[in-house]
């Protein structure tokens, strides 16, 4: 088995999938940090929460969260040294679909809801704070650049364009 560390970042460096070298507080790598981030946080969330739909929808949202994560990684796909997986319009259209369902199986909000009530309830709260943060960071990105945030030939609809 690989070794999990290379020692190539000891100078503060990581390399970018198909690209340069960057600083490691490059605003790419906070981009895919953070969805790393949120990444881990639903792990836990998927073993607080019962086996189900729920588990399943968070299962799928994991594995689309890594592709997304290896877009952002990609700053050019043309140099990346084999095809990478994107995330599509299809994708953020079923991640919306399932919003409104859930939301549907809610009472009506009418107040904030303070973040907590059940050991899962408070890990999706922290999940979604860290989406949050994660989305804040690649509108930075965006706005930035190019920041190779393509989806099916056209830009991902939630990133905002120049």
């Amino acid at each position: 088995m690989a070794k999990i560390y290379t020692r190539r970042g000891d100078d503060g460096s990581t390399g970018l999938f198909g690209g340069p070298r960057v600083r490691k507080d490059d605003l790419r790598v906070a981009a895919y940090g953070d969805v790393d981030e949120l990444n881990s946080a639903l792990g836990v969330a998927r073993e607080e929460v019962p086996e189900g739909d729920l588990r399943a929808l968070i299962d799928s949202f994991q594995s689309e969260l890594f592709t997304l994560g290896a877009q952002l990684a990609t700053p050019d796909t043309e140099a990346a040294p084999k095809e990478i997986p994107r995330i599509t319009a299809q994708n953020v259209a079923r991640l919306e679909s399932e919003i409104d369902r859930l939301t549907e199986e809610l009472p009506p909000m009418k107040t904030f809801i303070l973040p907590g009530g059940s050991r899962p309830g408070a890990v999706l709260h922290l999940c979604r704070t860290i989406c949050r943060r994660g989305e804040r960071k690649v509108v930075e990105l965006a706005e930035s650049g190019p920041a190779n945030l393509r989806a099916g030939g056209r830009e991902i609809p939630w990133v905002p364009t120049r």
